[in-house]
């Protein structure tokens, strides 16, 4: 069977429709598998010159790169259609037998039809309606966060039962050289987001790094290219008890490997940071943890109770977001922090 999935859009999203292929790929594991997947995040499918099969690329057999949001840039330009041309050939070559929309939305569905495949499989109900009327095969889901959902359309592929399982993600030698070198144990703080209303406000993770600090733990900043502002805002809050990284996503993914806990809003890095199995605290709030937060992992989420579901780009933090205490943080942290899978790590500092 040669499969081709597709899911574009942010990491989080690509990250939650992880657990349901590696748990194909390990129930079939003959199968080809194939990833049309936005350029930016193909380093969670494979590491630099890697080839399939290796720990540098665990999961999948094949990418096809797709750059959809320059795309819809320049849609008029004659090279955009000179892409989009060049990679339905790229799919069609493969002969793919069956294509899968994870994704839900009408760009993923046209991209999963063009391969030309016999079969297109997604959900019944999708994250944007009209996607529905392109899939061949509609399959209704009752799982309430996006992960359950993801392995119920992949059961449909040949009438599994998958279970969930931690992701097969990609190491890098040189990147894990790296976090090696960072002091233990660490706790790592990611503190952006997509939009200002899931940003907690940097002084607070500030005043939990300087506790943490108290505890005898070190503290990271994992900071993007435009972010560093904020770390430097957390940082100065902090009393400079933290150390700022901007790392490569390898580098991300071997930094995240070793923390003994990581703290952030609903963001990517939160979701790598469940996707390798790491103790995580979700500081949450205009969007819904029972759908998209933590799973798999040990957590604690904080969310105010009358935080409402709402996806709309506001600038400011989120109301029942900022009745979320530094103190609550560090308190859940510290809780998470004293389980075993963490205290044997803070005994060997």
């Amino acid at each position: 069977m040669r499969v081709l999935l597709v899911r574009l859009g942010a990491m989080g999203d690509i990250l939650h429709s992880l657990p349901a292929v590696t748990a194909l790929r390990r129930a079939h594991p003959e199968w080809t598998l194939g990833w049309a997947v936005e350029p930016q995040w193909s380093e969670l499918f494979c590491a630099a010159h890697a080839t399939p099969g290796t720990a540098g690329m665990p999961l999948v057999d094949a990418l096809h790169m797709v750059p959809a949001k320059r795309w819809a840039k320049a849609w008029m330009r004659r090279s955009t259609r000179e892409e989009v041309m060049a990679v339905r050939r790229e799919l069609r070559a493969q002969h793919y037998d069956v294509a899968v929309d994870l994704q839900g939305a009408v760009r993923s569905a046209l991209l999963a039809r063009s391969a030309g495949t016999p079969r297109l499989i997604g959900e019944a109900v999708p994250r944007e309606p009209a996607a529905k009327w392109l899939f061949k095969e509609k399959v209704p889901t009752r799982g309430v966060h996006v992960i359950e959902q993801s392995i119920e359309v992949v059961n449909a592929i040949a009438g599994d039962h998958l279970d969930f399982t931690l992701p097969l993600l990609p190491t890098d030698t040189e990147s894990e050289a790296f976090a090696a070198t960072l002091p233990q144990p660490f706790v790592l703080l990611s503190p952006g987001a997509g939009w200002g209303a899931k940003r907690w406000p940097a002084a607070r993770y500030g005043a939990v790094a300087r506790a943490l600090a108290a505890q005898g733990f070190h503290v990271c900043i994992n900071s993007g290219p435009m972010e560093m502002a904020l770390a430097e805002e957390i940082v100065q809050s902090s009393g400079g008890v933290v150390h700022t990284l901007t790392p490569s996503l390898s580098k991300l993914m071997a930094i995240t490997r070793r923390a003994a806990l990581v703290i952030a809003g609903d963001t990517g890095p939160l979701h790598l940071a469940c996707a390798l199995g790491r103790p995580t605290v979700g500081i949450f709030g205009p969007t819904d943890p029972a759908r998209n937060g933590p799973f798999g992992n040990d957590f604690r989420v904080l969310r105010h109770p009358e935080s409402k579901r709402d996806h709309t780009r506001r600038a400011e933090p989120e109301a029942g977001l900022l009745t979320i205490t530094p103190e609550a943080v560090t308190a859940a942290a510290l809780d998470l922090l004293a389980a075993p899978q963490t205290s044997a790590l803070r005994g060997n500092a």
